[in-house]
């Protein structure tokens, strides 16, 4: 208005105006024209605004202000006067619920048997006193003691009290049993600072005054004599405008519309306003086109323009929309709907329309790139996670079913899966392939089942991508002709099946082929394409790297087994003194160095060895062939358990400084072992070990006890000594040794693991068998990530009738007699067809004794699976044999004896030693 008054004097303005106005009236508007849609505007226009001129549009400005400023003002001090009721709220709650948390008393009485009785008085009285609604005590879980309701005692306390468990004063707003609230919660602490309980007071937010209550009648007063005042300023600036612009209204004003009628014509985007009877008001000449409206279309129901539901439903409704795409014919419309009423305006909504089928098929396919992207980094991290051929497979079929293909399958030649490596060169058929892996949408298919072998025809696109090592794309499995030559039946089952496109990709690393991927679609989803195929040779060449690093590991896993095995005991030892059994697991993922002996010894005895190398490897394995052969070699010199592990160590000890010398990196220190002999003359075990687990003894009861042996250090640290001890076993006990592989692992502890093992081993009458299968039942792990050496020894007692013992005196006289005792044995044996040889060869060992030895002189025999005999004395001086010459007068005793003995020996004792001899049981005689 301003601009006009401004630009142009007023009387060649309204003679300008007149001229316009009456070439208007002359002319008619023609349908479908701007010019008619202008007039068409120009007279909503002013339906909707009046006949009213400007100075009283002004007028009415002015006054809406200052009716705003007023409501503005009112509005301030309402909210300043809540404000001043919840802040006044929250300092008296807090003030009470402080005063009475820090009572004097009240610890001990919320630590008496009925707090309730003594606090529900004193709370009222309180709460009275101090003009608030409710005092409530309760206790650390929130359980009332008191409440102005006494129904509500007992009940859990509406509100947030852990921030005051630890000792912070809590201020909030809640809805409780006495309405809305403003409650304060303290804790109550002892002496000590404990929180033993709380205390919450609150009154009611409307029980609150508040100084602006006062003085909102006064402000309601000056606002009304500012809107008077305003009113009759506004009334006289109205009438002196009026007198200036000579009444000029919106109707003076239609170049400024035609303008706009221009500009909203142009644009390539349509609008479309509707008012609020939910008649067309402007449809401009974009809208008309997209959407199909008739020209005459301004003024008519929506509900009468023919057009689709969705559509007519979003111009009806008025609700707002954003970039809501509709399919119109076909396009599909980009639309925006917004209320016209928000700003103050006349009830109706405007729409726009945007054309947006090119824009949304280009943003299709950038999803689609983005989703192929997506996949191929869900490939990349999800295949190849562990180093096993089938579950690499699975992993391949399980990343790409679903999302881009219905059925997904992985065919292996059978080669890969023993990890051996399929033959290189080109193949002029397929061979032979095993389904490894299979995953699709439904159960049901017609496809070759996972596990289950078989050879694809040679026209088949399968054994087409096989030989040819090219991937093969079928965008219509109908149209394969060859296929359905060579192989009708199982054509004609896919075909029926629904399956409609297939990509096969062929696995091949490092030249190598090795099996096919197969990916197939079915009717409900669009045929591959070639972008699809890409795809798909992205995710086989991951899965192609990944078999082949598993194969290659599968080969080495199995190349490692096989010595580790090799370097294990094939076979137990006969012997009778242990019921045996044994179990030993090598882990998944790598062999170890676990190992477990049984070694008959001379006595009818029976040594136990079970030990571990730190680590896992060909060279842990190696090592421990290297500590189980050494073990062997030392109980052949028949060693107390501390003195045989004194020499392992040593052992390991020269190996660890080899290994420094040479400059590799293949310490043994970390090296476990535990070697225990049974005697089965007296049921006693001596144990001895180095670093390793406890054993288990099992009584004939089925009680489980793990003795307390001395731990020693692991093999190859040295510095320490080993010690030995001696535990008397009834006959039937079981030993039970083990390697940490059995009782540790990632999902537990070693000490829930030994728990577990004594709650297992916890039962009488079990034999070694049964034994080892419930150990392993129990804790044998899903993954087994370490070896498992696990050895169960049922001991047995030898018969007291077959062992004789007695002392002879130092006396070569004494021979004679010694002779005669022993034929009377073998006699009550029933061994008389043995007296000779063994009268001969104690005669030579009780000889021996009396000539070189010193103290006492004992023989005893032991019937076992061999006739032993046994000669001890006080000298720690050992016999050797050697080659007598022709002049010597002795020296062919022992010589003697090693021809007629199966075995002979000398062990050590603490008093001195024994020289011993085996026959077997009807050997032959001299």
């Amino acid at each position: 208005m301003a601009r006009f008054s401004g630009r142009v004097p007023w009387p060649s303005r309204k003679r300008r105006i007149t001229g316009r106005r009456q070439g208007r009236n002359d002319r008619r508007a023609r349908p479908g024209s701007s010019t008619g849609t202008a007039r068409t505007s120009q007279g909503r226009l002013r339906s909707l605004t009046g006949n009213r001129s400007v100075a009283g549009q002004m007028f009415l400005l002015q006054i809406l202000i200052v009716l705003l400023l007023v409501v503005a003002a009112v509005t301030t001090l309402v909210v300043q006067s809540r404000s001043d009721r919840f802040q006044g709220a929250k300092d008296r709650s807090v003030a009470a619920a402080e005063a009475f948390a820090h009572s004097p008393g009240l610890v001990d009485v919320l630590r008496s048997p009925h707090p309730s009785a003594v606090l529900q008085p004193l709370t009222e009285d309180a709460r009275k006193r101090g003009g608030v609604d409710f005092i409530v005590v309760m206790n650390r879980q929130g359980i009332r003691y008191t409440h102005p309701k006494p129904q509500e005692i007992g009940k859990h306390f509406v509100g947030t009290i852990k921030p005051s468990l630890n000792g912070h004063v809590t201020i909030e707003s809640v809805y409780g049993p006495l309405g809305h609230e403003v409650q304060a919660v303290v804790p109550v602490t002892d002496a000590h600072g404990a929180v033993v309980g709380l205390v919450s007071s609150g009154l009611k937010v409307k029980r609150v005054s508040s100084a602006v209550d006062r003085q909102l009648p006064l402000v309601l007063g000056a606002g009304a004599a500012a809107l008077a005042l305003a009113t009759a300023g506004s009334a006289l600036a109205n009438r002196r405008l009026r007198r200036q612009t000579h009444g000029l209204g919106p109707a003076e004003m239609t170049r400024m519309y035609e303008h706009h009628d221009a500009v909203l014509h142009a644009v390539r985007e349509g609008v479309v306003i509707v008012d609020a009877d939910r008649r067309v008001m402007l449809a401009n000449d974009e809208a008309r086109r997209l959407l199909g409206l008739d020209p005459d279309v301004d003024g008519r129901p929506v509900a009468d323009l023919g057009l689709a539901p969705r559509t007519t439903e979003l111009l009806v409704s008025g609700r707002v929309a954003t970039d809501e795409v509709l399919p119109v014919g076909d396009r599909l419309l980009a639309v925006n709907n917004r209320p016209t009423d928000r700003g103050g305006g006349p009830p109706g909504s405007v729409a726009t329309l945007r054309d947006s089928t090119e824009l949304l098929a280009l943003a299709g396919k950038a999803e689609s790139a983005q989703s192929r992207l997506r996949l191929l980094y869900e490939a990349s991290v999800a295949i190849g996670t562990t180093l096993d051929v089938q579950r690499t497979a699975e992993e391949l079929t399980g990343v790409a079913v679903g999302w881009f293909a219905e059925y997904v399958t992985v065919d292996l030649a059978e080669p890969v899966l023993s990890g051996e490596e399929p033959p290189i060169g080109s193949y002029r058929e397929a061979p032979e392939l095993r389904r490894v892996a299979l995953a699709g949408i439904r159960e049901d298919h017609p496809l070759y089942a996972a596990g289950e072998s078989h050879r694809f025809p040679r026209t088949t696109p399968m054994a087409t991508g096989f030989v040819t090592g090219e991937s093969v794309l079928i965008t219509d499995v109908r149209a394969a002709d060859d296929w359905r030559a060579q192989d009708p039946e199982r054509f004609e089952l896919v075909v029926n099946h629904g399956c409609r496109s297939l990509i096969t990709v062929p696995l091949q690393a490092r030249g190598v082929l090795m099996g096919v991927a197969n990916f197939w679609r079915t009717r409900e989803r669009p045929p591959f394409e070639e972008g699809d195929l890409s795809l798909a040779e992205e995710m086989a060449a991951r899965a192609a790297v990944c078999i082949d690093n598993a194969r290659r590991y599968t080969r080495e896993h199995a190349m490692a087994v096989t010595l580790q095995h090799s370097l294990l005991p094939r076979g137990l030892p006969e012997q009778n003194a242990l019921d045996l059994a044994h179990r030993y697991l090598p882990a998944q993922t790598g062999v170890g160095g676990d190992w477990f002996d049984v070694i008959p010894l001379p006595g009818a005895r029976v040594a136990l060895v079970i030990g571990d190398v730190v680590g896992h490897g060909l060279h842990a394995a190696a090592m421990m062939g290297r500590l189980r052969t050494a073990v062997q070699n030392f109980s052949t010199l028949d060693l107390p358990p501390d003195e045989l592990l004194s020499y392992l160590d040593e052992l390991v000890n020269r190996i660890d400084q080899e290994a420094v010398v040479a400059d590799e990196d293949a310490v043994v220190a970390g090296a476990t072992c535990l070697y225990a002999i049974y005697d089965p003359a007296g049921g006693v075990c001596s144990f001895s070990r180095a670093g390793h687990l406890l054993p288990a003894i099992v009584h004939p009861d089925g009680t489980v006890q793990f003795p307390e042996l001395p731990p020693g250090p692991p093999l190859g640290l040295g510095g320490l000594p080993f010690e030995a001890v001696d535990l008397a076993l009834p006959e039937g006990s079981s030993i039970v040794l083990y390697t940490d592989g059995l009782v540790e692992d990632r999902t537990r502890d070693i000490d829930t693991g030994m728990r577990t093992l004594a709650t297992t081993l916890a039962h009488s009458g079990r034999t070694p068998q049964e034994t080892c299968e419930a150990v392993l039942d129990a804790l044998l792990p899903d993954r087994q990530r370490d070896d498992i050496a696990l050895l169960v020894a049922r001991t047995r007692l030898l018969d007291p009738d077959r062992i004789a013992e007695w002392d002879v005196p130092a006396d070569p006289a004494a021979v004679g007699d010694a002779r005669a005792k022993i034929s009377q044995q073998l006699t009550r044996w029933d061994l008389e067809e043995s007296a000779f040889t063994t009268e001969l060869i104690l005669s030579e060992l009780i000889t021996n004794a009396i000539r070189y030895a010193t103290g006492p002189i004992r023989v005893r025999l032991l019937y076992d699976r061999t006739l032993i005999c046994e000669v001890s004395d006080t000298s720690s001086t050992s016999p050797h044999l050697r080659y007598a010459a022709d002049e010597d007068e002795g020296g062919r005793g022992l010589f003697l004896v090693s021809q007629l003995a199966q075995h002979w020996g000398t062990r050590y004792t603490p008093e001195g030693k024994i020289i011993w001899a085996e026959q077997v049981i009807g050997g032959p005689l001299l």
